[in-house]
């Protein structure tokens, strides 16, 4: 009995002594790197917001500040964008115009974003045919999400036996154009 209690109590004191305190550094290494990614989305956003375009260098910049972590991270962007058309009776004749517009609204994501700054061409980085341009008025939001792992998470689902969803840090930002630069 006395040697079940002495393995008992040296299980504990590894517990209490290694386990704990590396799993509590692992949860402000997470946490960390939640607050980098925030800043390097809400940077990126509220400077996309300001100029009215984003520019290749920016979104180079915005994905290094997101690999800083050491993470790596599903980016999605949205651009939406706000169409009004006159509404006609009949469409070839001006005079049938009815004093009214539809409202239609058309959303643009990466696939339609990333083409314009990364184009198979040699323009250089700096050209301005490789900026997407926003409007006043038009919403841009970005969601971040990591796609790994983490080592707060590998250790947690380690200790209760379990399997938590990969995403545990999870950025969502956006707003209207303020101004157009570009």
């Amino acid at each position: 009995m006395n040697s079940i209690s002495k393995v008992f109590a040296i299980i504990m004191a590894i517990l209490l002594l290694y386990i704990f305190p590396i799993s509590a550094a692992f949860d402000n290494q997470d946490d960390v790197s939640e607050l980098v990614v925030l800043r390097a989305v809400t940077t990126f956003v509220d400077a996309v917001r300001d100029k009215g375009y984003i520019s290749p260098a920016m979104y180079n910049d915005f994905v290094q500040g997101l690999h800083a972590t050491g993470n790596t991270f599903d980016i999605q962007m949205e651009h939406g964008q706000k169409r009004y058309d006159p509404v006609y009776d009949d469409p070839t004749r001006p005079e049938t115009f009815r004093d009214a517009y539809a409202i239609h609204y058309e959303t643009f994501y990466n696939a339609q974003m990333l083409p314009v700054l990364f184009p198979n061409t040699t323009a250089g980085k700096d050209d301005p045919t490789r900026r997407y341009k926003l409007a006043v008025g038009d919403t841009f939001h970005v969601f971040v999400k990591n796609t790994n792992r983490t080592n707060g998470t590998i250790l947690h689902d380690f200790l209760n036996n379990a399997s938590s969803p990969h995403e545990k840090i999870f950025i969502p930002y956006g707003g209207v154009v303020r101004n157009e630069d570009g």
